[in-house]
């Protein structure tokens, strides 16, 4: 006996279509949260006291296995306020907060460290402000979204902590490739700290540091 297929009504098919779509958008978000919760969280703050004991970044300092890396200081083509000189380069306000981060570097010790700087105006003025002098600058640290831990590791020596003044992106695009999921970005000088096993190269990202915390993580360093 031939079998006849029978239509569905129009309304009852396209209520049909709206049930298998829906059910696909909650496959699809369902899907994508546990991805969310499977991927380690961003960067802790490395000042407070927990996150600091865990991280034991002045054991790792002195052993010379520490990665900086800073943001350069407020632009000047993105702020209202003074700038130094060049449209490109950072304001007078980020000139003295990269001082004050210079200076919290200097009190952790600055004697086997090496400093490079992204070639781009804004991060070379930070560098000279953080230190009173040049440093050496390499286009890595400016195009730096495809590679930028793999750079990293390359680029740390054993036994010298290594300090690099870079961008944004750059940052972000370490945490990223690191396993990390994003937050709201660095902020203008703020800086990253990563462990770098000078054994095997592993890298571990120890936590992050906002300019105005410096003389807290200083504080509970000494303490």
């Amino acid at each position: 006996m031939p079998v006849t297929s029978v239509a569905l009504p129009q309304p009852r098919l396209a209520l049909r279509r709206r049930v298998v779509a829906l059910g696909l958008l909650v496959f699809a978000s369902l899907a994508s949260a546990t991805t969310l919760a499977l991927r380690p969280e961003g960067p802790a703050n490395i000042s407070e006291a927990k996150v600091l004991r865990h991280a034991g970044l002045m054991e790792g300092w002195k052993a010379g296995k520490i990665v900086v890396l800073v943001r350069h200081g407020e632009r000047c083509d993105r702020s209202d306020n003074a700038c130094l000189g060049d449209p490109d380069g950072i304001t007078l306000a980020g000139s003295q907060v990269a001082s004050k981060v210079g200076d919290g570097l200097q009190a952790m010790g600055m004697a086997q460290a090496q400093v490079l700087t992204s070639p781009v105006t804004r991060t070379r003025q930070t560098a000279m402000f953080m230190f009173g002098e040049a440093a050496t600058s390499q286009d890595w640290l400016a195009n730096c979204r495809k590679s930028m831990l793999q750079d990293v590791v390359a680029h740390k020596q054993p036994g010298r902590n290594l300090v690099l003044v870079t961008h944004s992106e750059c940052i972000d695009a370490l945490e990223d490739q690191a396993g990390l999921s994003g937050g709201d970005g660095p902020g203008y000088a703020s800086a990253l700290f990563v462990s770098v096993d000078p054994a095997s190269g592993t890298p571990r990202v120890l936590g992050y540091l906002n300019a105005s915390q410096w003389p807290r993580l200083l504080h509970r360093m000494k303490g």
